[in-house]
C-alpha cells in the first residue's frame, strides 16, 4: 500500500488558499470536504508530542521571538567541527553552516530536519534558523514540531513553486509531508 497520495496532495497544496485577506486560514479544500492543518490538529494526529498550556509556548519559540534570541558563538561552537564557523555574507553576518563544517552528529541532525522537520531540496547547507532547531534538539530544548510543520506546510502553499528547466509545464519543487497529508485526509 502506498504511503501517500499523489493526486491529495497536489490539491490538498493547490487549494490550501487563505478564505479571507489577512486571515492565516490553515486548511486545506479537498474532495470536497475542508482538511485543517492548524498546530493543534498536526500535534493531535502527530500523537500529542508536546502538550502545552493555553498560551503557553515551547523553549524553541521562546528564543526564536527574544531580540537576544540564540547565541550564533555557541550554535558555532556545537554544530561545526573545531576551526570551522559560519560562512558570512559581504556584511558579515552569518548566513549559514556548510555541510562539510558541520559535525557528523550535525549532519545526522541536519537530514532528519531537511527530510522530515523542514523539508528543503538543498542540503548541502543549513541557513542560520534550521542551524537554530538543529542547535535546540542537541541542546534539549522544548519544540512544538507540530507547530513547524503546520508553519512550513502553510508556508509552500503560498509560494509559486519554481518551474521545471526543461518543461515549463511541471514544478521544480517536491510537496511537503505527503504521507502525513495523505493521512490528514484521510482521517477527514
Amino acid at each position: 500500500m502506498a504511503k501517500y497520495d499523489p493526486e491529495i496532495v497536489m490539491e490538498f497544496y493547490a487549494n490550501a488558499w487563505p478564505t479571507e485577506k489577512g486571515i492565516r486560514d490553515k486548511r486545506s479544500w479537498v474532495k470536497g470536504q475542508w482538511i485543517p492543518f492548524d498546530e493543534d490538529v498536526t500535534n493531535q494526529f502527530l500523537g500529542h508530542p508536546l502538550v502545552l498550556e493555553e498560551g503557553q509556548r515551547s523553549e524553541f519559540s521562546q528564543r526564536k521571538s527574544q531580540v537576544t534570541g540564540f547565541d550564533e558563538e555557541a550554535i558555532s561552537q556545537l554544530l561545526c567541527i573545531p576551526g570551522q564557523d559560519f560562512a558570512r555574507s559581504m556584511a558579515g553576518s552569518q548566513v549559514w553552516i556548510m555541510r562539510t563544517s558541520m559535525t557528523t552528529l550535525t549532519q545526522i541532525w541536519m537530514t532528519l530536519e531537511l527530510s522530515n522537520i523542514l523539508p528543503s531540496d538543498h542540503n548541502s547547507n543549513l541557513l542560520l534558523p534550521k542551524c537554530q532547531l538543529v542547535y535546540a534538539i542537541l541542546t534539549q530544548m522544548s519544540i512544538h514540531v507540530a507547530q513547524l510543520i503546520s508553519d512550513t506546510i502553510y508556508q509552500f502553499a503560498g509560494i509559486t513553486p519554481p518551474r521545471h528547466l526543461v518543461d515549463s509545464e511541471k514544478s521544480n519543487r517536491a510537496l511537503g509531508f505527503p504521507a502525513l497529508i495523505t493521512g490528514l485526509c484521510q482521517f477527514y
